[in-house]
């Protein structure tokens, strides 16, 4: 062969070379989360987006899947997983809210031969029962049991963990380790769950706070499996005529809450720092399709963490920087 035509097949290999590089280079992930108005999950929507820089730069997209409410949750992020896999998705991010209802979406994920990442519900068990690559979240178990060991600590030992959303995994978790956290810190609790319609219904959440303080008057903390419900349940113990009789911890946090944490209004609030959870999963699926990178520390914890009058002020600031 000619050095010419050596040259020409070597030239030929590099421009075949460089096309499969460049197709590869196209990530295509899709995240199924919250509802569009969820402070929570706006602000894992946005990790999710600040990732998804990279992959856009890199010829692909991050697609935002949510439902529009949360009545029948676990059929309608099943149906959104669906969905995914329909559009096309190079991955799948993704929490396992109710399992019942959507470890069979999960698996057709898995069986499209497509990589995933379970974030925020579920933990490692769901990773490793789908064969997700990794788990991205806080342990909902020890963020409800945080909360617990905090009140009781504080002198508030006869507990009760609201729940507003019976049935879905996660929340399940935060109320168990609510009652196990207080009672192993020399208290007792209880759990009170309530239609799944009424997570983030302001008056459902405080005339059910009201009417169950009025009926159990020995009651003295209380814990919130949301941020919207926190501060629901701070004007139920108003209505109730309990304000600095009862204190109340809960999962997630917004400004207001910030604000009741300066006031008193609110003992403490349990971060899952979720903004992670949406950069992490979509950082992590975007090097692996691309370029077969994974992370062999399979479940990644970004919680709990708890923010209270020591580290208020420092948990405001990532607030105004929109990812706290």
């Amino acid at each position: 062969m000619s050095k010419l035509s050596r040259f020409a097949a070597m030239a030929s290999t590099a421009i075949v070379a460089a096309c499969a590089a460049t197709a590869v280079m196209a990530a295509d992930i899709f995240v199924v989360g919250g509802k569009p108005d969820d402070p929570f999950w706006s602000i894992v929507k946005r990790g999710a987006e600040d990732a998804g820089i990279v992959a856009e730069k890199e010829g692909g997209s991050v697609t935002w899947l949510g439902p529009q409410n949360y009545d029948n949750l676990g059929v309608d992020a099943a149906e959104l997983i669906r969905q995914a896999i329909d559009q096309g998705a190079d991955a799948v991010v993704a929490p396992n809210w109710v399992p019942e209802a959507m470890d069979p979406a999960f698996q057709a994920v898995r069986d499209a031969g497509i990589p995933m990442v379970i974030i925020n519900a579920g933990g490692l068990a769901a990773a490793d029962r789908l064969g997700a690559l990794n788990y991205i979240g806080s342990d909902d178990y020890k963020a409800g049991a945080a909360g617990g060991k905090y009140l009781a600590e504080k002198g508030q030992k006869n507990g009760l963990c609201i729940n507003t959303l019976p049935g879905a995994a996660n929340v399940e978790a935060f109320c168990k380790g609510f009652i196990d956290g207080i009672t192993e810190a020399g208290g007792s609790g209880s759990a009170l769950p309530l239609p799944a319609t009424s997570f983030g219904s302001a008056t459902a959440v405080a005339q059910a706070v009201r009417a169950h303080l009025l009926q159990n008057p020995d009651i003295n903390a209380l814990f919130a499996v949301g941020n919207v419900d926190a501060n629901s349940a701070i004007s139920g113990i108003a209505q109730a005529g309990k304000a600095g009789q009862v204190q109340l911890c809960g999962i997630n946090f917004d400004e207001t809450i910030i604000e009741n944490i300066r006031t008193g209004k609110q003992a403490c609030a349990i971060d899952q720092q979720g903004y992670l959870q949406g950069f992490l999963a979509v950082a992590l699926l975007n090097g692996h399709v691309n370029h077969g990178l994974q992370v062999p520390t399979r479940e990644i914890l970004t919680g709990p963490g708890i923010v209270d009058a020591a580290n208020v002020e420092a948990t405001a600031a990532g607030m105004t920087a929109g990812t706290r």
